[in-house]
């Protein structure tokens, strides 16, 4: 693995919200859950713990529904067919269920998104070159979709990228176990317990 520099990395927290893993988010109300995403904050907590305390960052991207006229959210029209139980006040600016989980708060820098890519029309590069990061540990959901296309959109953006295999989870494991190997091909992997043991040596 290649060497990194801690305090230049920066644990990328890819849409672990209260919305999508709390029982009264948009996602647990709707039954919308799968136990692979409900347990990655006690698994990823611990990579955060470690890398704070090496002078590293905390970057979370927030998946975002943003209100127009009345406070009815812009929903893409994939993501209407899809879930169609979203509502008014889901994935909202500011509210609960738009915040990152308590076990892994507060992020250093948070960035909303309103597509896969946390880089698409985000200020996102931007606030990692101003704080000097040049590696993301990336996790988070959903591995084929946030995941999978941020992890992209690093690679071609020539940041160093460390998957965290077990950091991130999809509603099929089958298809969580493919993106994996697709994504190997562009970027380093590491266990959240191998990336533990590396940021205590």
């Amino acid at each position: 693995m290649k060497d990194f520099e801690a305090t230049r990395t920066a644990l990328l927290i890819v849409d672990l919200q209260n919305d999508f893993l709390h029982p009264d988010g948009a996602y647990g109300r709707a039954g919308q859950s799968a136990a692979e995403i409900a347990a990655l904050p006690g698994r990823i907590r611990p990579v955060a713990d470690g890398l704070r305390k090496r002078g590293g960052w905390i970057v979370s991207t927030q998946f975002t529904l943003v209100p127009g006229k009345g406070g009815e959210p812009m929903i893409s029209p994939h993501l209407k067919r899809l879930r169609p139980f979203l509502k008014k006040g889901d994935f909202q600016p500011g509210a609960w269920g738009h915040q990152l989980v308590d076990l892994l708060a507060p992020a250093d820098l948070s960035v909303e998104k309103v597509a896969y890519s946390a880089f698409y029309q985000t200020r996102l590069e931007w606030a990692l070159r101003k704080a000097g990061i040049d590696t993301l540990l990336i996790c988070g959901i959903v591995t084929n979709g946030g995941v999978a296309s941020t992890l992209r959109d690093a690679h071609v953006r020539d940041l160093h990228t460390v998957l965290l295999t077990d950091g991130c989870a999809a509603f099929s494991p089958q298809v969580h176990e493919t993106t994996i190997a697709s994504l190997a091909t562009v970027s380093e992997t590491a266990t959240c317990a191998d990336m533990v043991a590396r940021l205590a040596s």
